[in-house]
């Protein structure tokens, strides 16, 4: 028989994602930090609209770093929780000192590309392992940043 973890998922599997999870944390964190840069250092025409703008997408990042740190929790882990630990497993680098709108917008799309490619690598396990928990989330942060992706790309079009 399998050695399950507290909610009946095999530990092994939880394991893996767990440490998928924690990059994934560890990303949005970074991102995170990126967005209230730009919320701060917005300058320019566009100022009012993209300072609202990378406002609303900070405080749901936040929230997704509450809802990811609380899965890996759930599934036994412990969530990364050190500034050096994120940038140590971060893809995503911190962005200092931007204050061009269309360049905050371009580091805002490749983050959403390098979490997309995370997320759906979770979705995968996740569905493999029938974590519906964790395939839920994914699968809604999938879905939401796929508009996001969109509506970013149309306010540098042309």
């Amino acid at each position: 028989m399998k050695k399950m973890n507290s909610i009946g998922l095999d530990r092994k599997m939880s394991g893996q994602l767990i440490e998928k999870l924690n990059d994934l944390l560890a990303n949005y964190q970074v991102f995170y930090q990126n967005a209230r840069g730009f919320h701060w250092n917005i300058k320019g025409e566009k100022f009012f609209e993209l300072h609202l703008k990378f406002e609303e997408l900070y405080n749901d990042l936040q929230i997704k770093i509450d809802e990811i740190a609380e899965r890996i929790l759930t599934l036994g882990g412990t969530p990364l929780h050190s500034f050096a630990g994120y940038l140590k497993a971060s893809e995503i680098k911190p962005v200092e000192n931007e204050s061009n709108g269309p360049k905050c917008i371009e580091h805002i799309l490749d983050a959403f590309s390098t979490l997309l490619i995370k997320e759906r690598e979770i979705l995968s396990l996740s569905a493999e392992m029938n974590d519906e928990g964790t395939n839920a989330m994914a699968s809604d942060y999938i879905r939401e940043k796929e508009k996001l992706v969109w509506m970013y790309s149309a306010y540098l079009s042309k």
